[in-house]
């Protein structure tokens, strides 16, 4: 069970978002170097997430319509993160500070259960990139994206999705070719 469905309407009931952003496509949410402990809807558009080294961008995330996303070490530890998060596109997201959304995961034994859910699941999906990423070729990790988020093919440019399938956008034509 994906609890992030409950868990945005359950937020949307008890209007806790506290202001909207409109981001330009390719403007930044969150730079590299700064807090952020801000929790976000994608109302529309679409986000990535990344770091950068000193060579080359490595995406790590997405986010699109009806996502929630955050820089959760960032949101987590209230330090100082390496992450970015940029604008794919137009993009509007509601926001809510770390404090409110703790207020309400406090309210009761239930959001408490789904806050955890939601954790388990993040770390779950980590896990499995990373073994996708180690262990499996090119052609399997693509075929694994597209049947766990077929929707990403459709918002998210083909150079960000090699970036984050970690190939060439060449060799991510050609499997989507063959």
């Amino acid at each position: 069970m994906n609890p992030i469905p409950t868990l945005i309407e359950k937020l949307n009931k008890q209007n806790l978002w506290h202001k909207t952003l409109e981001l330009k496509r390719n403007e930044y949410l969150k730079v590299k170097g700064s807090i952020d402990t801000n929790l976000y809807l994608i109302e529309t558009g679409a986000v990535r997430i990344f770091v950068l080294d000193e060579f080359e961008e490595h995406t790590i995330r997405f986010g699109y319509k009806n996502n929630l996303i955050a820089a959760l070490d960032s949101f987590l530890s209230e330090k100082p993160s390496d992450l970015y998060i940029q604008a794919l596109k137009h993009t509007s997201v509601k926001v809510m500070d770390k404090a409110a959304y703790m207020n309400f995961v406090s309210e009761s034994a239930e959001n408490t259960k789904i806050w955890q859910h939601v954790l388990e699941n993040f770390a779950l999906q980590q896990m499995e990139r990373e073994r996708d990423i180690l262990t499996t070729s090119p052609v399997e990790r693509y075929n694994r994206v597209l049947k766990r988020s077929p929707q990403l093919f459709q918002e998210i440019p083909n150079k960000y999705i090699a970036s984050y399938l970690r190939m060439t956008p060449e060799t991510l034509s050609r499997i989507k070719k063959s």
